[in-house]
């Protein structure tokens, strides 16, 4: 690529917008040239914002350090220097929603991490594999908005990605009941053990909104475009959830159990999972995993310590699946929430924005 697209992080010195720098540094066709943050950052360099508050396992890239940190709240400002931004802010919905509206409205695509316009109609919540002709229903947000080249996009939450993909490989055979419960690394409350001491040891079996992100978030990304907006899947599949946190730092594990109308065999399933592939894998997107659903044929996979990483943490782990006495099949399901559950999935979503033509140059 002979010019890269300049890209600005609101939220940059939380955890979401520490991942996007770390994935950003030295990206083939992106290049981070704008943070933004509280205005209690603003002024001071990133290092300085971010004091001992750094929470990668790998240090604080270079180039970053001595960015002076914009007002995100000063829209004009921090969206005069960019082709396109990342969306990682710590506010309510409500703030969320309009700020990211504001930013699209100065012609600038924002791509977000927040859950604030998961569910506005004409928003595309996509997972590049699964899901990107949703992308299409953009012409009709701009509509909405007044833009011509600004736009608000957004990926799915975390807890999902885990056991999604899988439904994503098996519609054929029309799963029907869905019974689901993840186990969910601290890292997506955007703590580390030093922040949260009293997570060793311990689980909470509650995390506050997952559940019906859970149940309901898939059934969008199943669904289709009507009428200039996403209506959600209604074909008889249902979702139901448990979510509970756990001493893990990175990786969200599910267990689930699944019903088909079709009635498929063991090998039938392996061999959907382990051929699936979507746009990003045609497209060769720089961060789109070659293998997205690895299977694990060991009694004792998917592990956290194992194979969160896979395909540099893009990818899906799934193992023990096996025949189940109530319901047709059950299996475990594990995706790295900050890197596929997260900024790593915005920027697999950026990419194809770009590759399609729908992020370009100012």
């Amino acid at each position: 690529m002979s010019e890269k697209l300049k890209v600005g992080v609101l939220g940059a010195t939380g955890m979401v917008g520490q991942r996007f720098v770390t994935l950003l540094e030295n990206h083939p066709w992106f290049e981070l040239v704008t943070v933004a943050a509280s205005a209690h950052s603003a002024g001071k360099t990133y290092e300085e914002a971010v004091g001992d508050r750094w929470k990668m396992e790998t240090p604080m890239p270079e180039f970053v350090k001595n960015m002076v940190v914009k007002d995100v709240s000063d829209v004009e400002n921090v969206a005069k220097d960019v082709d396109f931004v990342f969306s990682a802010v710590n506010m309510s919905k409500d703030e969320i929603r309009a700020i990211e509206e504001e930013y699209a409205k100065t012609e600038t695509p924002v791509v977000s991490n927040n859950s604030a316009h998961r569910w506005t109609p004409d928003v595309p919540m996509v997972i590049p594999e699964i899901n990107p002709q949703h992308y299409e229903v953009i012409k009709d947000q701009r509509k909405r908005l007044g833009t011509t080249r600004g736009f608000i996009a957004v990926k799915p939450n975390c807890s999902i990605q885990a056991y999604t993909p899988c439904l994503a490989a098996w519609m054929e055979f029309e799963p029907r009941e869905v019974v689901v419960s993840t186990y969910q690394a601290i890292s997506g409350a955007g703590k580390t053990f030093k922040d949260w001491p009293e997570m060793i040891g311990n689980i909470i079996p509650f995390i506050s909104g997952e559940e019906e992100k859970s149940e309901q978030e898939p059934l969008k990304v199943f669904g289709h475009i009507e009428d200039g907006k996403i209506v959600k899947l209604d074909n008889g599949l249902r979702i139901t959830s448990q979510c509970i946190r756990v001493p893990v730092l990175n990786g969200h594990t599910a267990t689930v159990f699944v019903n088909f109308a079709k009635k498929p065999t063991k090998e039938q399933l392996i061999e959907k999972l382990e051929s699936f592939s979507g746009e990003p894998q045609r497209l060769g997107l720089p961060h789109a995993p070659k293998q997205f659903i690895q299977y694990r044929t060991e009694p004792d996979r998917p592990q956290v310590k194992l194979d969160v990483d896979y395909e540099g943490g893009m990818g899906i782990t799934i193992g023990r699946l096996r025949e189940d006495s109530i319901f047709d099949w059950k299996f475990v399901g594990l995706a790295h929430n900050t890197l596929r559950g997260a900024a790593g999935g915005a920027l697999e979503s950026a990419e194809m924005l770009k590759a399609i033509g729908y992020i370009t140059k100012k």
